[in-house]
């Protein structure tokens, strides 16, 4: 039965990021806040259709802790389902991407519309020089930033070394960062097909200050809130 309901999901998902995306990629005249408007429409469907398929939902604490100024979200990343879902609670924000997911047809097309910071995570001091500069023309203009700081996927219940990246951005910018843990990736496992049914928790953490701190610190305080709200939160439904 979950593999049958998976299968409806993605016959779904397929159709709807074909047509979201194209019409995304069409929009390059328009303001980025129209575009990142058009964008939600693909996070919209799909959550409705997740929820249809597959019962799998999701319930958000502290959108108050979310600022009016521009920030740097950091967060904890185990499968597709935050990639997707993110965007319709977030403010419009420019995601921190590998630069091959631009070369997808139409589903790139469409992400090249929403001003991402596409890397080429084998050089990573370019990618650092990339992440600071072109964050920041972000940041200036009033977009929040969104980098996951173990750099990849992770299996529900572990970590990998946070990269210093998102907190350089920080330090450098003076702006705050925002941390976010959630249990997807129980729900939505990496590089399985199945999704399971129950309801998926995020939690976003008060903004980190980073003011008189250096990247380090900033980096080791984001870490530290994030893991222990995983312990907290766990793969509860």
């Amino acid at each position: 039965m979950y593999t049958l309901r998976t299968i409806l999901f993605w016959i779904g998902f397929t159709f709807s990021t074909v047509i979201i995306m194209t019409t995304l990629s069409v929009s390059f005249i328009l303001p980025f806040r129209f575009r990142f408007f058009i964008s939600k429409g693909w996070p919209l469907l799909n959550s409705w259709w997740l929820k249809l398929t597959c019962n799998l939902s999701y319930e958000i604490h502290g959108l108050d802790n979310i600022p009016d100024e521009p920030v740097i979200f950091m967060s904890k990343h185990q499968s597709t389902w935050e990639t997707i879902t993110y965007q319709l609670f977030l403010p419009p924000t420019a995601w921190v991407i590998k630069r091959e997911l631009l070369w997808i047809p139409i589903f790139g097309w469409g992400v090249a519309m929403l001003n991402p910071i596409a890397i080429n995570r084998k050089l990573s001091k370019a990618a650092l020089k990339q992440i600071i500069e072109q964050g920041k023309k972000r940041l200036n203009a009033g977009i929040n930033i969104m980098i996951f700081p173990e750099g990849t996927r992770t299996t529900a219940g572990t970590k990998t070394k946070y990269k210093p990246g998102g907190a350089i951005l920080a330090a450098k910018s003076g702006r705050r960062v925002v941390p976010i843990a959630h249990n997807a990736g129980y729900f939505w496992p990496m590089d399985q097909f199945v999704k399971h049914s129950g309801t998926i928790t995020v939690v976003i953490g008060k903004p980190i200050s980073t003011e008189g701190k250096s990247a380090s610190e900033i980096l080791k305080e984001t870490e530290t809130w994030i893991e222990a709200e995983m312990v907290k939160i766990g793969g509860r439904t």
